[in-house]
């Protein structure tokens, strides 16, 4: 059901100087960059072995991430499990009562299907499930 942590999200106030930290020190661009207009997310992400670390910026004062950088600052945002078949999942965790923020799967970053669980049914850490798509 569950076969990887596919990615780790970090808000941040601007990707640029992320960029730059990574090219600098590590030698690497991103693998991925891309906005998400229905998040409101500009997001960039760097493959680590089989994972990725995910920076998100926000694109207006009334995205998610504004709202979070406001009340918390920059840093930990999510954290993505990737799963065989979200939409199981996610009927699964809704006849166990946790409480979803999405219902149903969307389309994020990366080209795969995303639903997130609210961080009050996952120890106050906002999760967030992936599915590739074939």
């Amino acid at each position: 059901m569950y076969n990887k942590i596919d990615h780790i999200g970090i808000a941040v106030k601007s990707i640029e100087p992320v960029k730059d930290f990574f090219y600098t020190v590590f030698g690497i661009i991103p693998d991925y960059e891309e906005i998400i207009e229905d998040q409101k997310v500009k997001i960039v992400g760097f493959k680590v072995g089989n994972s990725i670390t995910e920076f998100l910026e926000p694109i207006g004062t009334d995205s998610p991430i504004s709202s979070f950088l406001e009340k918390r600052g920059e840093g930990l945002h999510h954290i993505c499990y990737g799963v065989n078949d979200i939409q199981e999942v996610l009927t699964k965790m809704k006849s166990q009562g946790i409480k979803l923020i999405d219902e149903e799967p969307r389309l994020g970053a990366d080209g795969k299907k995303i639903a997130f669980v609210h961080p009050k049914s996952f120890f106050n850490v906002l999760l967030e499930l992936s599915q590739e798509i074939s």
